[in-house]
């Protein structure tokens, strides 16, 4: 009765490592593919970046692949690049197109953006590719859309007297910031060093001895 037992144990014994074998294989298998899959898929996800995201708005906005391409691999913040041109490609009636090329050399793409968004509203449309060269040229496209827009809200200026007006203001505004001193800053707690002259001494001369 024992001796049965003992079969009956090392059977069930044996079957049960023949179980585990055969389910450990495909756990090991599955981890080996895994192993092998997971860095490619980080690798991928590393390059949705910056690039990435400025060529897929490009492209969705009407800009030819090889533009996309091009603008998005020169540009320094490419992010700001697509913003710019989908703000003017949505909000005006320029082309995408043609805003790639004024974004795409802007020190600030999205000041230039705001600038000529401005502009082009409050010129009825009627200056577009001038507001891209206007806001272009402004080192200070935001001050410089205000500015037209602001005097043509009170004063009935044609279009393109407000640009020249406001365009040579900006100018001269920045010219005399440039060349100006700025002024000496004298830190808490320390006074400004004077120059003084030495009030002159006269040599003492010794005393003979007996004189008064």
């Amino acid at each position: 009765m024992s001796m049965s037992k003992k079969v009956v144990s090392r059977g069930k014994n044996k079957q049960g490592s023949s179980t585990s074998r055969i389910l450990t294989l495909p756990v090991l298998a599955i981890a080996g593919w895994l192993t092998t899959i997971l860095p490619n898929v980080a690798i991928a996800a590393s390059y949705s970046n910056d690039y990435s995201v400025c060529a897929g708005r490009l492209v969705k906005v009407g800009v030819t692949a090889e533009a996309a391409s091009q603008g998005c691999a020169t540009a320094l913040r490419p992010r700001d690049l697509a913003a710019c041109v989908v703000k003017i490609e949505k909000q005006t009636q320029i082309a995408a197109t043609d805003a790639l090329s004024s974004c795409g050399k802007a020190r600030r793409p999205e000041e230039l953006a705001t600038c000529v968004v401005g502009v082009s509203s409050s010129t009825q449309e009627a200056v577009n590719p001038a507001a891209l060269d206007y806001c272009g040229r402004s080192l200070l496209p935001v001050r410089f859309g205000q500015c037209v827009v602001g005097l043509r809200s009170q004063i009935d200026l044609p279009p393109t007297q407000a640009l020249d007006t406001c365009i040579s203001a900006s100018d001269s505004v920045i010219g005399a910031s440039s060349s100006s001193t700025p002024p000496t800053i004298i830190p808490a707690g320390s006074s400004p060093s004077i120059e003084t002259t030495p009030f002159p001494t006269q040599p003492i001369i010794p005393r003979q001895p007996g004189t008064n």
